[in-house]
């Protein structure tokens, strides 16, 4: 690891200031977990404007009230002059009751008059539909998500090598730290584990038992790429819960873009929902630091090393789902399985990673392809793609987009 590039800045950064220099048409909805650079990101774009830019934030741990945003809007008006208006960007919004309602009003306001500015919201996006987006703003607003930080990305802007990639993950708010990686895993644990669930996950949706949710965080980062039910897992986590308990906590954990559930694949939405879930990490630092190895410590253990490399493909296509770029499953019939299934536009993609597990994992693609005609089928690590070539390049690109 080398000194970072302070001038680096992720694609979507394009994405944004175009529509930003469009006639004002749109609110505009930056979204995605907590600590992958949606305000760096915003800040980046609006220091390149020639017009006035407010940027407030909701992100305190009392929520404040909805007149708030009313006063900020109208601050931002006034701020704007003649035709080029202004830009106002609201951080961490869905921490505002009732927030869509008062920025429909607001927008609908300016759009009768004809006021020209500008609107950008930030945060967590599955809380912030659940709190109105698509009922309250239906036709007013586009999303931009921003995932996990690639290892592409993580490469270009901090030198970061496979190894580091695999160890870190993708939070580049904690990459200049990864020299100390004691001091790195504090980091990770307090301002981002601990403040995803208790401010993102407990403090905006009712959880009747916060311990078992985060007791599930925990059983989710040590068995990744792991398939286990609901019932195995109530009986690691010794709880008095149930399966549909545990299945709407997974659900709230991928809403922070934390951990989530992959179904299994069935060809059949229903009885996909019904599986037991494959549980996957979003980004491979959860996974390092719940285990508490050293970077020479996963360097040793190629049990676990296996795991993490599979687990860091999983990620890499997890966000990419995440996304809205495809749905991603596993699979699993009679002791043949494939560790994921990719679905994008009715096409069918299965992806094996080769990470020192059994010989007989690839018999599992050639049954799913002759029941499902799935499209084609990837081999990752091993002699088939270069594990490092994999997660340099969009999931898009081996989809054949």
């Amino acid at each position: 690891m080398s000194k970072p590039n302070s001038d680096f800045q992720r694609p979507q950064a394009a994405v944004l200031a175009a529509r930003l220099a469009e006639p004002r048409r749109f609110v505009q909805v930056v979204a995605g977990p907590r600590q992958v650079g949606k305000s760096t990101l915003v800040q980046q774009v609006t220091d390149g404007l020639d017009v006035p830019v407010r940027y407030v934030s909701a992100d305190e741990p009392t929520l404040r009230a909805a007149d708030w945003i009313g006063q900020q809007w109208e601050a931002a008006r006034l701020q704007g002059t003649g035709k080029a208006g202004s830009v106002l960007v609201l951080d961490e919004i869905q921490k505002i009751p009732a927030w869509s309602e008062t920025v429909k009003r607001l927008w609908d306001e300016d759009t009768r008059k004809k006021r020209p500015l500008k609107v950008v919201v930030l945060g967590s996006a599955p809380l912030l539909i659940a709190q109105g987006l698509t009922e309250s703003l239906a036709g007013r607003f586009e999303t931009l998500h921003l995932p996990h930080w690639s290892f592409s990305e993580m490469r270009e802007a901090f030198d970061f090598t496979l190894d580091d990639y695999l160890y870190f993950g993708g939070y580049p708010g904690a990459a200049p730290l990864a020299r100390d990686p004691a001091r790195w895993a504090r980091y990770i644990a307090d301002s981002l584990i601990e403040t995803s669930i208790s401010r993102d996950v407990l403090l905006l949706t009712r959880v009747d038992k916060p311990a078992l949710l985060r007791r599930l965080f925990e059983l989710a980062c040590r068995y990744s790429g792991q398939v286990l039910s609901y019932t195995k897992m109530l009986g690691q986590l010794q709880d008095a819960g149930n399966a549909t308990t545990l299945a709407h906590y997974l659900d709230l954990l991928a809403g922070a873009g934390m951990v989530r559930g992959l179904p299994k694949y069935a060809g059949d939405v229903a009885r996909s929902r019904g599986s037991s879930p494959k549980l996957q990490v979003m980004n491979t630092a959860l996974m390092t630091v719940t285990a508490a190895l050293s970077p020479a410590e996963v360097r040793s253990d190629r049990e676990f090393r296996g795991r993490l490399i599979e687990s860091a493909v999983g990620a890499h296509l997890a966000n990419a789902a995440a996304a809205g770029e495809c749905e991603l499953f596993y699979w699993r019939d009679r002791g043949q399985e494939v560790d994921f299934v990719v679905r994008n536009r009715n096409r069918l993609v299965t992806i094996e990673v080769k990470s020192g597990r059994a010989p007989q994992a690839r018999a599992g693609t050639m049954t799913f392809a002759a029941a499902f005609k799935a499209r084609c089928s990837l081999l990752v690590g091993g002699d088939g793609i270069p594990v490092e070539e994999f997660l340099a390049r969009p999931v898009a690109h081996w989809l054949g987009d």
